[in-house]
């Protein structure tokens, strides 16, 4: 069954007009010798016009400075898109700290600690910055916790005009009970207005995932888009009828994309919590899971494209869309890409939301759950064709040792693998790509010359495997309170899922009683707050958590958000010795011609250094941080944890041209500019992921003077 194309404004039709599609696209821009944005510029194609860094002297590139941030600590990640603009390099520490660089030398300009005396402080992500200029005034827009700060981007310093003192609460304009929220990755800028999405908890209770618009001089509210519909809202219907006063998420967490001379913004959401039950968001659940094209303005929607219906597999858009112009029957069409943890790429026309390729409703299998009702049928684009692989067999297990085939073997034949969208189980069901993709959340860079669009996939498989839950009432225990609601991500044994999920097993190392009260009580990121289960229960969780000694709890823990079923928690499906259940590659860079929707080249990306000193080389390995591409005729990218390595590539054929070895893990997505006539590559080498040690090193490089 073919999709339907969105519903289209019919005004927005005139502003197709040929005037309008050849404004603010790449192809009429002047050279960029600034990133002066997150993903390096409003359309989020992560494309330099430079072209001093090319094919032929890249194996010249040398190191030219290094910035220690100085705040890394064990477990820290540090996944900043440095924004550089007027000459000075804006970017996010491992603890939130913002830093201003001369971006010719590295050297530290100015620093801002949002908490000084470091008693709030809590693992946190941050990808980057936003910036609003106007006459004399530059403002730098960070977040951290619930706070969204506004800096004087000559001084550092918060400014008195915005909000209480240069900060406004991202909790207020939310429903009760308010929850923590923030930001991972940094809003977009349209005229006077900063645009913003949010990081929620993934299980309830947790806020609803509105995208909000902000006065970037005072802070206040100028809109709001509910992504889960009020009464009388387009897609209500799609929800039970109250869930609006209780379900979240449903969130822009991974970033977005403007349309300058459109007036448009493009915001991709996340799945709603709970993540892999849903009995209680019965229906397809817009505007979860969708790509969301806004008015800027007023945040009046335009079109939506839902990807996932009804999502129970996490299956996030995990990373900004890309404001591209493809090329058909001699003409120019403006459009956008999203590409997803399905290792699908969705493209359509930037104005109207017409599929530019086929998209077909399949039938998919029901839930054997009890109380989960599953969408019948879910979408799979028929071009481009996916850049990773759809469904782990027997064929496609590992190979690298007869113990381990045969191990991954016998497990593989206890669980569900029919590729995507089987339902999570009690016996077990593959997600291949896993949670973090397929795509994740560094993105994917366009080159307008040629019309190739770069991502880079993680191929490895993970295992949702559900859990029946007992509701809980009355005098319980610390033990049972944990194993119902914090052994979901943390898992029973609370050795946790890192780095995403940390353990908690050794907590009482480093942190107080009072302090661990006081984030289970207030939560944090994507953990939710706990305020709710009442000060018995949430002291018998911590004493459990602190010394794995069960204590009992008087009172009730509530059950206003019981979920029947919950997963043992976040698995990767692995051999005895810890290395992938897939065979190779375990992680790709892949380039897609847009134009015809096919696969240019694909390579592996990453290997494990002990592996390839064994002669197992190229096998690929999980990869965090995206691309970009450069008028050089290069495409450089870090991304692998375990190898390090910073990589710089043919941007036609996918030919390895230069690496080099970082001080710590490439996670994060690389800046190109010019400085004093030389054209720098910088990226964050902060590790922290695959048992990588943690850094926060900014490494800049450029050709010999």
């Amino acid at each position: 069954m073919r999709i339907r194309p969105p519903r289209v404004v019919p005004a927005l039709f005139l502003a197709a007009c040929s005037a309008l599609l050849t404004a603010g696209s790449p192809r009429n821009e002047p050279a960029r010798t600034a990133w002066p944005t997150y993903g390096g510029g409003p359309d989020g194609i992560r494309y330099s016009s430079l072209g001093q860094i090319d094919r032929h002297n890249v194996r010249n590139l040398r190191v030219a400075w290094t910035f220690d941030t100085g705040d890394a600590f064990p477990g820290s990640e540090f996944q900043c898109n440095p924004v550089v603009t007027g000459g000075v390099i804006y970017a996010t520490t491992p603890k939130a700290n913002v830093v201003a660089l001369d971006a010719a030398t590295g050297k530290l300009l100015w620093r801002f600690d949002p908490d000084p005396a470091g008693k709030n402080f809590v693992k946190t992500r941050n990808r980057g910055v936003a910036t609003w200029s106007g006459g004399r005034q530059t403002r730098i827009f960070t977040a951290w916790r619930q706070y969204l700060y506004s800096l004087d981007a000559r001084t550092g310093r918060p400014d008195p005009l915005f909000g209480d003192h240069g900060r406004i609460d991202l909790r207020d304009h939310l429903r009760e009970p308010k929850d923590m929220l923030s930001l991972t990755t940094p809003g977009v800028v349209y005229k006077e207005l900063l645009i913003t999405g949010s990081i929620t908890a993934e299980t309830l209770p947790t806020p609803p995932g509105d995208i909000r618009a902000f006065d970037v001089h005072t802070g206040a509210l100028r809109w709001s888009f509910h992504t889960i519909p009020h009464p009388g809202e387009f897609g209500y219907d799609t929800w039970p009828r109250d869930a609006w006063k209780y379900s979240g998420a449903a969130n822009n967490w991974s970033g977005m994309a403007l349309d300058v001379a459109r007036g448009i913004v493009y915001a991709p959401t996340g799945s709603a919590a709970f993540d892999f039950y849903g009995a209680n968001r019965a229906g397809d659940n817009l505007f979860a899971n969708s790509l969301l094209a806004l008015d800027a303005a007023t945040g009046k929607r335009l079109w939506h494209f839902q990807d996932v219906h009804h999502d129970i597999w996490d299956r996030d858009f995990p990373s900004p869309p890309s404001l591209v112009t493809l090329h058909r029957d001699g003409g120019a069409i403006d459009a956008v890409a999203q590409t997803t943890k399905q290792g699908f790429v969705y493209v359509f026309d930037r104005t109207t939301g017409r599929p530019l390729f086929p998209i077909e409703e399949r039938p998919v299998p029901p839930s054997d759950l009890e109380g989960e009702v599953t969408a019948k049928t879910q979408p799979f684009p028929l071009l481009p064709a996916p850049f990773a692989r759809q469904m782990l067999t027997e064929d496609l297990l590992t190979q690298r040792t007869p113990e381990a085939h045969q191990a991954v073997l016998d497990r593989l034949r206890t669980l569900r693998s029919n590729g995507q969208f089987v339902p999570g189980s009690v016996a077990g069901t593959i997600i291949f790509p896993g949670f973090d993709g397929g795509a994740e959340w560094g993105g994917s860079a366009f080159d307008p010359e040629t019309g190739l669009l770069y991502v880079n996939a993680n191929e490895m498989a993970w295992i949702l495997q559900m859990i029946e839950q007992k509701p809980i009432a009355g005098a319980t225990s610390g033990k049972k309170l944990y194993e119902a609601n914090c052994a979901a991500c943390h898992k029973e044994d609370r050795s946790g899922a890192p780095p995403e999920f940390p353990p908690l097993t050794a907590l009482s190392d480093k942190f107080s009683n009072e302090d661990v009260t006081a984030l289970v009580f207030r939560g944090t990121g994507r953990m939710p707050a706990f305020a709710r289960l009442g000060g018995s229960a949430v002291d018998a969780i911590v004493r459990y958590v602190m010394t794995g000694k069960d204590t009992s709890a008087s009172g009730t823990a509530g059950d206003a958000f019981f979920m029947k079923y919950r997963n043992q928690g976040y698995i990767k499906f692995l051999d005895p010795d810890g290395y992938p259940a897939v065979a190779p590659p375990w992680g790709t860079l892949n380039a897609i011609d847009l134009n015809t929707g096919k696969i240019a080249w694909k390579i592996p990306l990453g290997e494990y250094p002990e592996l390839a000193a064994r002669g197992m080389t190229n096998t690929g390995s999980e990869n965090y941080g995206g691309p970009v591409v450069t008028a050089g005729g290069l495409v450089f990218i870090g991304a692998t944890s375990y190898d390090r390595k910073f990589h710089a590539f043919d941007k036609s054929t996918g030919k390895l041209l230069w690496e080099t070895t970082l001080p710590s893990g490439g996670n994060a997505t690389p800046a190109v500019y010019e400085a004093g006539g030389r054209e720098f590559v910088v990226i964050a080498a902060g590790g922290g992921k695959s048992k990588d040690p943690s850094g926060g090193r900014i490494v800049a490089f450029a050709l010999p003077h």
